[in-house]
């Protein structure tokens, strides 16, 4: 969901409803202003967030919002839900439907959720491809033994994606809690990991995204700013 970039000219032309040639004679004449600087290059590449001005008309003003949540259990993490609460539910902001959320959590699960209306920002934080860390503590019915380190660090299968999860960092913390550290998501994962020892997971709480960390002080059901 990356923010898409356009020509100057074409996004003129699509929301003035006028013609490119006469969008480049009115770039030429100094009616276009782009992030508040006299702008007369009909290629230069805008986005969302770029602020665009046409004869002191905003025609565009957009902000980028960044939102940290502490998911309740219950709590579904969409934008709409005929049957459940939804992280938007929670949230107070004007801009609140413009929101998408980065990395879900399921229904049982709880912890760290970010929301925003930048999908260049999303997109860096959940392509695999740039391995970001997702970190969980997990509560599980049955002790945890030294062979879920080394099964969980060499990867899965998994057959019904036909994919072998990358390597998973999991820490002991107790006999049936555990760390684990994902640079992947996919659906279930952790239980799925565990389900291997037949180990169901009681709870499930994310911590961490990247760089972003749960507010010890973010009681369940708030959020913040970034």
């Amino acid at each position: 969901m990356a923010a898409a970039s356009n020509r100057l000219d074409r996004f003129l032309a699509r929301r003035l409803q006028r013609s490119l040639k006469q969008i480049r004679l009115d770039l030429v004449k100094g009616r276009v202003n782009v992030d508040n600087e006299l702008c007369d290059d009909p290629s230069r590449l805008v986005n969302q967030f770029t602020q665009i001005d046409y004869d002191g008309l905003v025609l565009q003003n957009n902000q980028p919002i960044y939102i940290l949540l502490h998911k309740p259990i219950g709590v579904v993490c969409a934008t709409k839900d005929a049957q459940h609460k939804t992280v938007i539910d929670l949230i107070e902001h004007p801009q609140k439907n413009e929101l998408h959320i980065v990395g879900r959590l399921d229904l049982n699960s709880s912890g760290l959720v970010l929301l925003t209306n930048d999908g260049r920002w999303s997109s860096a934080l959940t392509d695999p491809k740039h391995k970001v860390n997702k970190v969980y503590e997990v509560e599980v019915e049955h002790p945890i033994t030294e062979d879920y380190i080394t099964a969980f660090a060499q990867g899965m299968y998994f057959e019904y994606e036909n994919h072998i999860t990358a390597p998973a960092l999991l820490r002991i913390l107790s006999v049936n809690k555990a760390q684990v550290v994902l640079t992947e998501g996919k659906y279930h994962q952790i239980k799925r990991m565990f389900g291997r020892f037949r180990n169901p997971v009681l709870k499930l709480h994310r911590v961490a995204i990247g760089n972003y960390t749960l507010p010890p002080d973010l009681k369940v059901g708030e959020w913040q700013l970034l």
